[in-house]
């Protein structure tokens, strides 16, 4: 564990009972020869030291980086990555661990889906989506076939790997055709689940059989087909339950479901299932959180869309209610011994049976209790006893579950074969059941555990040849790597002589019997010749243990035989295939194959050598395997209690040593597990190098440097492209490295405090000048505050002695001129008095003046109104040669009034002044009369002009209606109308792009337009509508034919909502300020309504095709601002199937998203889109782009950093500006980009305080609580001035939350 010689204060692991493995720190030197090792244990395991391991290495994703590669290591990493980090999914070199949360995660949406599509191994987090899309691609790019091979023992979770693993190879190879390949690949598993999934006591859903499917993939990726194989079903279950187990599932969906209409005739009773003796023996009647009812209504919804009619579906639930019924039919000992067994002929449990499937009950009653023998070529019937006539009730009911179970799987087999074309290649996935150890261990754990010696055998194998190919790829000198092979264990249970040639003898012989084939194995593999993985136990006879490779497992030798035989009567089967009812599932061929009839013992049975079956298939598995590249997926049970994120490390480094991990491990421990590429290791350990070095000659630097660094040359290699370290020492190079870091910063500490003293002195040398100066300046103004008080005395002395000698003069003076003052005042009053009379008496005058001005002024203007009525009167009767002559009536009876009023005014006038009487009314009399005579002349003038433009438009009226009878008879117009519907209705697809694109916005549909609106009018309502149908097929075919082009999609949308406005405005459902048509087009505008939708969807969808390709790259990954390097330095790994992205080339940035954005908004603008779907267009694609980015920002590790953060940040900004200069904003196409904003933000502000914490929650407000908890556990350093964030952060701002994955498929609503 490092060096010989080990520090005080070193972090070493020691054995545990509880724990297995405990942190403790060595407080007393150790050296060679001492016979004691004095440790401190940690008070708190809560907070495990890493053991030598780096801190960048601290809950690393893949368990091969560690530096220290060993069992307590990797417990201690699974265990901070499970419940600090709540990840689930851990890389172990080419294997992928999952532990089951026993919770529901939302990590499996088709939104994550869409995010690991298409994307590397290497740069997404682990997740057994990126385990299949590693598989799809090395499929398509190696044009081979591909295996994930899927193991753990029950409730491991493996089962929902598979079923996941599926719905991805669905989702990714998916068409567009209701019933496809795809979506029966899915429906297959709620039945499998049904018939073969049970309640155990470590799993509600545990599998009792095992599969592997073959997905078929066409050449362009999609599904073809599937096919499905399985392995060991546990048909002992159907008879017998342990306590608190389950029958399988579907035997209590029938009861649950028993008043449902077509199942009242299955008889399953009132009290069911606790009636049947087949599904009470373990006690358990419901798993909580199900419902049978609605389980069985999936099943069979899923047995529909593979095609199994509902009378099938019936005639299977029928099978399944006659094997309950059977299990109660009650069978009695008879005779002195009781060696004879009989049913009673009104058993009412064997006449449903019986019913149910069509047999005689009497003929079965009879043979259930005997058995024909044949003797010297004679038959003799035998009675039974009740107990081996209890065995034959019991191996019927298996034999009649596993018929039907087969019968199941080849149905499913070939509803999953597909006419679409040739396969290809195919990816299987393998859900195997793990490793078994039980306190009792029989012949269906011999089986599994031998099965899973086998599986070891290939993994071992595999990781062996990837890492030799590694070292050869890399032109390393290396040793062959010694790794633990099973093949001794595997020899001793298939090997000849073997335990399967001993029990399969066994079987053949009349007498057979467990004890017997017991003593053959400690005869041939203990007295003869001693197995090094066979042992006999101490206290028992009738049992044996061998030593696999993942533990010492003893098992119990009764019912080997019997559970290998499999034997099931002739005479029972016969009565089934007697049945009046053609049950299917008795002459299935498939089914069928394998069933033998084997004489000479003495009685005819149907009977196969369960063991010779299962080698056979197990050695064709393996051929598949061995056939394909395999992918592994080890499932990991973490406690027995089934709560979600409890870790127990007993269970969890016991299933560890039991998969395999380990031994990965140990495999990659005994060569060169860590790997660094020169350019890497020369960033991260270029402060060890002395002297000024270039990046450009990063490998020659690092063949320099190593040798000083690490003296012995056996703990490094140099390869081709990479450096290879031992285990250990990338942990030492780090020490190096934090030493040379620590005394440099001791030097910049020394230079830094100087520097601070410095300041401080030279500010206290300030602070000090500046008080000298403050208080001279307060003594100075102290002295210049007593002179001005001294001179403010003076003055005040002076002013009041002045004061005082004024006082006195003005007493004398006002003594003496008293009398004078009085003189003047009477004077003066007087006078002012007089002016006052005069002031007054003029204004008096004055107003006089005023008023009778004012009087007179009125009555002027009155009479002018009234003069100018007369053409208030002509504009009312315009037009009118009558109303002329009543107002040159009123125009005389004017004038007279006028004389009247003339007399008047002169009255009026005498009264004031008699001199100007006579002048004033000849002049009045003389306006009055001229201004009537100039009105009436304006009239005329008037009604003149508007009778000549009235006989104009009558004349044009006229002419425009003959012109209009005149078309309507010409023979020609007839044949222009056809022209231009073929022009716009018959050749749209056939106009070239650049002629359609340079036509006005619209044109096609107004000409449409007014064909339609000519037909229409012409009373030719059916050559309306059918110009309009054939204009929307048209269009159609058009949009079919530019699918991959935005400016003709954006073109055909703008013309079909142009016609569909135009058949709206015009229908009788609007206000007309024209006349309506009178077609009803009402089918033709709901047609162009979808027609609308559909080239508005196209389009979007081919800008968003190109856009998704791009935008990870553009918007993360590129580097808008030059001089940020954004990638982690993390040791390199490689996979098989992981391909590297080639280097060089042109990546996309942000201005190819600009380009793709520029192209659709200059389509749209072209053709004068309306400017809320435009905006429309753009909020749809800018919320696929930033959810698209955050989902990649939430799901890789290497941009979660500072300075890509900044390049995020800047990226964004660029595309809200160019939003808002082209005033896109007010459809909320900046709206989501906020989350993607904050995401950037958070990776550059502070994360160490509860203030940043606080800031962070209060900031972050598009983010979710568990959208923040992720990216701070992404969160990667990428200098050294940068920290990772600790687990106590995280958990200040951790809050429970359901949504992680942004939906970047979402669809906003649009109409037209």
């Amino acid at each position: 564990m490092g060096s010989a010689n080990q520090l005080t204060g070193a972090s070493v692991w020691i054995p545990d009972s509880d724990a297995v493995w405990v942190s403790a720190q060595i407080i007393q030197d150790y050296k060679p020869g001492h016979k004691e090792l004095l440790l401190q244990l940690l008070s708190s395991s809560s907070d495990l030291p890493p053991l030598g391991n780096p801190d960048i290495l601290e809950g690393e994703n893949d368990l091969t980086a560690l530096s220290f590669l060993h069992e307590p290591a990797v417990l201690h990493n699974l265990r901070v990555r499970f419940l600090d980090y709540s990840s689930i999914y851990t890389y172990c070199g080419i294997v992928l661990v999952a532990i089951n949360p026993y919770e529901q995660l939302p990590i499996y949406g088709e939104e994550v889906i869409d995010a690991y599509s298409g994307q590397d191994m290497n740069d997404m987090e682990p997740h057994i989506f990126s385990v299949a899309e590693n598989a799809y691609r090395t499929m398509g790019r190696e044009e081979r076939n591909q295996s994930i091979i899927i193991s753990g023992e029950s409730g491991s979770g493996k089962t929902v790997s598979a079923k996941f693993t599926m719905r991805f190879f669905a989702v990714v190879g998916g068409s567009a055709q209701q019933t496809s390949v795809e979506e029966k690949v899915l429906a297959s598993n709620p039945i499998m689940e049904s018939i073969g999934n049970a309640k155990t006591t470590r799993n509600d859903n545990s599998s009792r059989f095992g599969k592997y499917i073959e997905i078929g993939f066409g050449r362009k990726g999609d599904i073809i087909r599937a096919n499905m194989r399985t392995y060991l079903l546990e048909k002992s279950r159907v008879v017998f339950q342990a306590s608190a187990e389950r029958n399988y599932h579907i035997f209590y969906q029938l009861c649950a479901s028993r008043d449902l209409p077509e199942m009242r005739g299955l008889k399953l009773g009132e009290n069911a299932p606790e009636h049947f003796r087949y599904t009470n023996q373990g006690g358990e009647m419901q798993i909580p959180g199900t419902d049978d009812m609605s389980d069985l209504e999936l099943t069979r919804n899923s047995l529909t869309v593979l095609g199994v009619q509902p009378v099938q579906q019936m005639e299977l639930f029928r099978i399944l209610s006659a094997v309950l019924h059977l299990g109660n039919v009650n069978i009695e000992a008879s005779g002195r011994s009781s060696d004879r067994s009989y049913v009673n002929a009104d058993d009412r449990s064997l006449a449903i049976f019986s019913k149910l499937l069509g047999v005689e009950g009497s003929q079965m009653a009879h043979w259930l209790c005997h058995r024909r023998l044949t003797v010297g070529g004679e038959k003799l019937v035998k009675p039974m006893n009740g107990q081996q006539a209890v065995e034959a009730r019991d191996a019927l009911a298996k034999h009649i579950y596993g018929q039907l179970f087969t019968w199941t799987v080849h149905r499913l087999n070939s509803a999953l074969r597909s006419q679409r074309g040739e396969t290809r290649s195919f990816i299987g996935v393998l859900d195997i059941y793990g490793f078994e150890t039980f306190e009792c261990n029989s012949f269906e754990q011999f089986c599994i555990n031998y099965a899973n010696e086998k599986l070891q055998q290939q993994f071992n194998r595999h990781v062996f040849h990837l890492e030799q190919e590694e070292y050869v790829r890399e032109e390393l000198p290396w040793s062959r790597i010694e790794f633990s092979d099973n093949q001794e264990c595997i020899n001793l249970i298939e090997g000849q002589m073997g335990m399967f040639d001993l029990l399969d003898e066994e079987c053949r012989m009349p007498k057979g019997s467990d004890e017997n084939w017991a003593r053959k194995l400690y005869d041939q593999h203990l007295s003869s010749k001693p197995h090094p993985h066979f042992r006999k136990p101490r206290l028992s006879n009738s049992a044996f243990i061998v030593l696999h490779f993942a533990d010492t497992v003893q098992y119990e030798c009764e019912g080997f035989l019997d559970k290998n035989r499999d034997t099931v009567f002739e005479e029972l089967i016969n009565i089934l295939k007697a049945s009046q009812f053609r049950i299917r599932v008795w002459y299935n061929p498939i089914s069928q194959q394998f069933l033998g009839l084997r004489s000479g013992l003495g009685f005819s049975v149907f009977s196969s050598c369960f063991a010779f079956q299962f080698r056979q298939s197990l050695q064709m598995l393996m051929d598949t395997l061995n056939s394909t590249t395999p992918h592994y997926v080890r499932c990991i049970k973490p406690n027995d209690l089934k709560e979600p994120f409890i870790f127990d490390p007993k269970r969890t480094v016991q299933q560890l040593r039991a998969c395999g991990v380990l031994e990965t491990i140990r495999i990659s421990a005994a060569g060169y597990p860590s790997r660094w590429t020169y350019e890497e290791f020369f960033s991260r350990y270029r402060v060890l190098l002395r002297g000024r070095q270039s990046p450009d000659n990063a490998r020659g630097s690092c063949t320099h440097i190593l040798p000083e660094l690490i003296p012995d040359p056996d703990q490094y290699c140099f390869g081709k492209t990479k450096v290879f370290f031992r285990s250990g020492q990338v942990a030492f190079l780090e020490r190096l490295r934090a030493e040379k870091l620590r005394v440099a910063a001791v030097i910049i500490q020394s230079h830094v405090r100087g520097w601070l003293c410095r300041i401080r002195y030279t500010r206290i040398q300030w602070a000090v000048v500046t008080l000298q100066r403050y208080s001279r300046g307060m003594l100075a103004r102290r002295l210049a505050r007593t002179l001005r008080y001294t001179k403010a005395a003076l003055v005040i002395q002076k002013t009041y002695r002045m004061v005082s000698v004024r006082q006195l003069f003005l007493m004398i003076r006002q003594l003496l001129a008293e009398r004078a003052v009085l003189l003047l005042q009477a004077r003066v009053r007087g006078w002012m008095e007089r002016r006052s009379y005069r002031r007054v008496r003029t204004t008096v005058v004055f107003m006089q003046c005023c008023v009778r001005r004012k009087a007179a002024r009125k009555q002027l203007l009155k009479l002018k109104t009234e003069a100018r009525s007369v053409e208030k009167y002509r504009q009312l009767n315009k037009g009118m040669e009558v109303k002329l002559m009543q107002l040159q009536i009123r125009a005389d009876q004017q004038v007279i009034k006028s004389f009247h009023l003339n007399h008047i005014i002169i009255l009026y006038v005498l009264w004031f002044s008699v001199d100007i009487t006579l002048t004033y009314s000849g002049a009045k009399k003389n306006c009055v009369n001229q201004a009537v005579s100039q009105a009436v002349a304006a009239f005329q003038t008037e009604l003149d002009e508007e009778r000549r433009k009235y006989q104009g438009l009558l004349r044009e009226f006229t002419r425009l209606e003959q012109r209009y009878d005149n078309l309507k008879e010409m023979p020609f117009l007839n044949e222009a109308l056809k022209r231009t519907y073929c022009l716009v209705c018959c050749a749209p697809s056939d106009i070239r792009v650049d002629v359609a694109c340079s036509l006005p916005p619209g044109l096609p549909a107004k000409v449409l337009f007014l064909c339609v609106r000519h037909a229409d009018v012409s009373g030719d309502q059916a050559r309306a509508q059918s110009l309009c149908a054939a204009a929307v097929t048209a269009m159609k075919t058009a949009l079919k034919k530019y699918t991959k082009d935005v400016e003709m999609s954006a073109l055909w949308l703008k013309n079909a909502w142009l016609l569909h406005d135009l058949l709206l405005k015009h229908s009788h459902k609007q206000v007309h300020y024209v006349p309506p048509l009178t077609a009803d087009l009402t089918p033709v505008t709901r047609s162009l309504s979808d027609l609308c939708i559909q080239a508005y969807q196209q389009m979007l969808s081919i800008t968003g095709t190109h856009l998704h390709s791009i935008t990870v790259q553009a918007l993360l990954e590129s580097e808008t601002i030059p001089g940020l390097s954004a990638g982690k330095l993390a040791v390199s790994r490689k996979r098989s199937g992981s391909d590297p992205r080639p280097m060089g080339g042109d990546a996309p940035t942000m201005a190819s998203v600009l380009r793709e954005l520029g192209a659709l908004h200059a389509a749209l603008t072209h053709q004068a889109v309306p400017q809320t779907l435009l905006e429309q267009a753009f909020h749809q694609l800018i919320n696929m782009m930033c959810a698209c980015a955050l989902n990649s920002v939430l799901l890789r590790k290497d941009l979660c950093c500072w300075s890509r953060g900044l390049q995020i940040g800047y990226n964004v900004s660029l595309l809200e500006e160019w939003i808002r200069n082209r005033n896109l904003q007010a459809g909320g196409a900046v709206a989501p980009m906020e989350p993607l904003i904050q995401a950037a933000k958070l990776l550059q502000v502070g994360k160490k305080s509860d203030g940043d914490a606080r800031a962070i929650v209060e900031t972050c407000t598009a983010l979710s609580s568990q959208q923040i908890v992720k990216i701070l556990t992404l969160y990667t350093p990428h200098s050294d001035l940068d920290e990772k964030v600790s687990v106590n952060f995280i958990r200040t701002i951790q809050v429970l939350s359901i949504i992680i994955i942004k939906n970047n498929q979402e669809m906003f609503p649009v109409s037209f």
